[in-house]
């Protein structure tokens, strides 16, 4: 599949996403994991089997967006296709699935402990029994 990416040239600050042209996004036409600089390029890396709803073919285009990338940031990819990347895309009942049996941490207590009526304060110190 040919690479659509094309390096993204305009500095600064960008106030929106939207401000991003389709052509620096691995996925062109869902707008998912733009490739903006090495930062980017890794974390797509990462996350490539977290997408959903892409196909087959988009995901192959994805691939080759992200390759061009990497090889444009200096950044060496050993995977030789997107079937090497992760395990297979999670979906939201997965994830539920995953996560119900475990516990929650528990809430941080906002109460002080009691110091037997008095409050202790650093200036007061034991006087030495004689």
């Amino acid at each position: 599949m040919r690479a659509t990416w094309k390096p993204h040239e305009k500095h600064g600050t960008l106030t929106k996403q939207s401000d991003l042209p389709d052509s620096v996004y691995a996925f062109p036409k869902e707008r998912k994991e733009p490739l903006t600089d090495a930062r980017h390029v890794r974390n797509a890396i990462a996350r490539f089997d977290q997408v959903e709803d892409v196909s087959d073919a988009e995901r192959d285009l994805a691939f080759a967006n992200i390759k061009k990338a990497a090889k444009h940031y200096g950044i060496e990819l050993t995977e030789k296709s997107w079937h090497d990347l992760g395990v297979k895309p999670q979906s939201g009942t997965n994830k539920r699935k995953r996560t119900a049996g475990r516990k929650r941490p528990a809430a941080k207590s906002t109460l002080r402990k009691k110091t037997g009526g008095r409050k202790k304060t650093g200036a007061s110190k034991k006087t030495p029994s004689r």
